[in-house]
């Protein structure tokens, strides 16, 4: 039984609640709810248009629902500004990378891990014994997720000159240094062939089951998706168009009819 079974039935880590969002009369959203346990891998699908980065841009922080409600074990995130979103346990990777082009791979991935860390200019500045023992422990983490990664031997390699599956791993990295509960992966077979497609599913799921982690996939590559979510939500023009096991969601009339469209059209 996957950790992901085991939690069926107890509280959600995750719940959407009746999230609805608006730009300026046009509806992205329109009363989306789900819930996601500890330990499962959540599929986000749908057409382009359907709201997927928008709800995931909520979770993030970095949009305001209009309606409804965001809860990450049982109290709202949404009174959070995005810059403290890690804090409490959620990462995200981007769909457009959004790395530091100019600096390393690992400083790139130390800013992840200095996310969750408590010090200031003037103790750093001061190098504090407790800093010191902080930074310690930042440079041990960095090191351990470069190896985890296969990272190492372009630890030290700036960001911009490496290929861009490289680069999604390195993001990948950054978001794993600040140790989320939830990983909010944007797109993440975005640009990568198909042998690459096959090496980041092992990988995510080796991540959930060694990093105790639960995921948030937002993919259009629906061999992906199908192959290792536990959990699919389907979305189409802002609505939740179905919800379930992969084999319901890629069985659901509603579903096939908005990717493949109906006869009638």
């Amino acid at each position: 039984m996957t950790q992901a079974q085991l939690a069926q039935g107890t509280s959600p880590l995750l719940a959407v609640r009746d999230v609805s969002v608006v730009f300026g009369g046009i509806i992205a959203l329109n009363g989306v709810s789900f819930n996601m346990h500890k330990g499962q891998i959540l599929g986000l699908i749908g057409p382009n248009g359907a709201g997927k980065t928008t709800l995931f841009n909520c979770l993030s922080r970095l949009y305001q629902p209009s309606s409804g409600d965001i809860l990450m074990e049982g109290v709202s995130i949404l009174s959070r500004p995005p810059h403290r979103i890690a804090e409490i346990g959620i990462g995200r990777t981007f769909q457009n990378v959004a790395l530091f082009p100019n600096l390393s791979v690992m400083d790139n991935v130390r800013v992840g891990a200095h996310s969750k860390t408590s010090s200031d200019i003037i103790s750093d500045s001061l190098k504090l014994a407790w800093v010191r023992r902080s930074e310690n422990d930042v440079n041990k983490k960095v090191h351990e997720i470069l190896a985890y990664l296969d990272l190492e031997d372009v630890a030290h390699t700036t960001v911009s000159g490496l290929p861009f599956g490289t680069q999604k791993r390195v993001e990948l990295a950054r978001a794993l240094a600040a140790d989320p509960k939830i990983l909010l992966l944007d797109e993440p077979a975005g640009g990568l062939n198909h042998e690459e497609v096959y090496v980041l599913g092992d990988l995510i799921r080796k991540i959930r089951d060694e990093r105790h982690m639960t995921v948030l996939l937002v993919e259009h590559h629906m061999g992906l998706v199908m192959s290792i979510a536990d959990h699919v939500v389907a979305l189409n023009f802002g609505k939740k168009l179905a919800e379930g096991t992969p084999a319901q969601v890629q069985a659901d009339p509603d579903v096939i009819k908005a990717y493949l469209g109906s006869k009638d059209q």
